[in-house]
């Protein structure tokens, strides 16, 4: 099961003892911020997590599944994640049991 948005604001209350509220405007401005710098194209890294980086991808040839009609693609931006040294190490940590 995935962790969710309240689920985070529930823990950040609890750790720092702050009102649910008070967590609540916390991580919705964290979340804004990455929003409106990913949204402007700018690359997002968090030291210690890792990078959200803004890529172009080019148009291209595709096919309507439904009924196998070839279109055009527009070019558009698509954010990846790139997750740091310290994640990563944490993350395979945890797997070896």
């Amino acid at each position: 099961m995935a962790l969710t948005k309240s689920d985070i604001i529930e823990e950040i209350s609890e750790q720092l003892n702050l009102s649910p509220a008070e967590a609540k405007h916390s991580i919705e401005s964290f979340l804004e911020t990455m929003k409106s710098t990913l949204a402007s194209g700018e690359d997002l890294m968090i030291s210690g997590f890792g990078k959200f980086q803004v890529n172009e991808k080019a148009p291209r040839k595709g096919r309507n599944p439904a009924t196998g009609e070839e279109m055009t693609l527009d070019k558009r931006r698509i954010v990846t994640f790139k997750c740091s040294g310290m994640l990563k190490d944490q993350i395979n940590e945890n797997n070896h049991e």
